[in-house]
């Protein structure tokens, strides 16, 4: 999304002869717990339109453009936009899916804006997570996660675990070039058909494990990572979700408290 933004930003200030920002606020991807609030987040999403004023209403809010709602409703056909997923929650039959998604997004209207949907409570600080001055009367929350108390700290017990651990691998003197050691020693190959856009099966396994070890538990970025291994940033994150499965499916680790490798 940086990279989506940032080039339409470029483009937009180019094209119109401006400079400075163009959107408000950074980007912000919500984690969401499905029951009860992916409905409830998708409908107040879709109504930001008219609740602007841009869309006078449902028909208008039917066929506008810049919102997922008119792919959802048939109007404005997108591929890359999952809508089967939404529909299924009301109906396994599209037309009795769309009429019932259209009725349950009417019906939020007059709810205007609702700031439980919107998050925030719990604040990152050395000591970990804590509630914020003047959020601390209220249930737990974090502007990054939409759900209740419990699934909020869980999340957070999760994150939280992993901060530590990426801590404690780096602390540990890991780095990329050990993990590039670590790689090399499991899967038996030399340092040049890692690095290089060697397109064998071997080497692609070890060479999307090194990824999603560097990103994820070193907190090496995609592009840093892309410039690396002379890869395009795009295949770096392909590679990042196949060294996951990877690494899951046989049970290797970069960095053991116990054993340290």
């Amino acid at each position: 999304m940086a990279r989506l933004l940032t080039g339409y930003a470029v483009s937009f200030n180019k094209r119109h002869r401006r400079h400075g920002h163009l959107f408000q606020n950074r980007y912000k991807s919500i984690l969401c717990e499905e029951e009860p609030y992916l409905l409830e987040l998708v409908r107040y999403i879709h109504l930001n339109p008219v609740r602007a004023g841009i869309a006078a209403g449902m028909d208008e809010l039917d066929v506008y453009v810049y919102s997922g709602h008119s792919a959802l409703m048939g109007a404005l056909p997108r591929p890359w936009q999952d809508t089967e997923y939404v529909l299924a929650l009301f109906s396994h039959r599209q037309k009795t899916a769309r009429s019932l998604y259209r009725s349950f997004i009417e019906k939020g209207i007059s709810q205007g804006r609702r700031k439980e949907l919107t998050g925030g409570g719990v604040v990152r600080s050395n000591q970990g997570w804590k509630a914020s001055p003047r959020e601390a009367s209220r249930p737990k929350g974090d502007e990054r996660i939409l759900g209740q108390s419990s699934f909020v700290l869980a999340v957070l017990k999760s994150a939280n675990e992993a901060f530590e651990r990426r801590y404690a691998v780096q602390l540990d003197g890991f780095d990329f070039d050990k993990a590039l050691e670590r790689v090399l020693h499991l899967f038996s190959l030399s340092k040049e058909a890692v690095l290089s856009p060697d397109r064998r099966r071997l080497p692609s396994v070890a060479r999307s494990v090194l990824c999603y070890w560097a990103f994820r538990e070193l907190g090496i970025t995609a592009t840093a990572l892309a410039k690396k291994l002379t890869l395009s940033q795009p295949a770096v994150s392909k590679a990042i979700v196949r060294g996951e499965q990877i690494a899951k499916d046989r049970g290797l680790t970069l960095w053991d408290k116990e054993r340290k490798l």
